[in-house]
């Protein structure tokens, strides 16, 4: 199987609204270099919502993303960690236990 994936990359704040920031650049890295080492991943989509909180979901890329998803055009998402696609997403071990 081939896995149709989307790269997406999400900051809450940045230091230069007027330049990719540079954590934003960092998350790319590591999705390329991920996908580089995973023949069955094509990477199809780069979606990034630089500046918005990772709180709220009606940020612009993560809402072409999940239309892209629903349409088919892609059928993996991968992030850097959860929390780039909810905040909340991430649940301290001692709440869990």
């Amino acid at each position: 199987m081939q896995f149709l994936a989307t790269a997406y990359l999400q900051l809450s704040y940045t230091d230069d609204h007027s330049a990719e920031s540079d954590s934003i650049t960092n998350q790319k890295k590591l999705v390329e270099d991920f996908v580089s080492s995973h023949p069955d991943i094509k990477l199809v989509a780069e979606k990034v919502d630089d500046g918005y909180s990772g709180i709220l979901f009606d940020r612009p890329a993560f809402q072409e993303m999940m239309a892209d998803i629903r349409e088919g055009k892609t059928n993996c998402v991968i992030v850097k960690d959860l929390s780039r696609l909810d905040r909340n997403a991430i649940i301290p071990l001692a709440k869990m236990k």
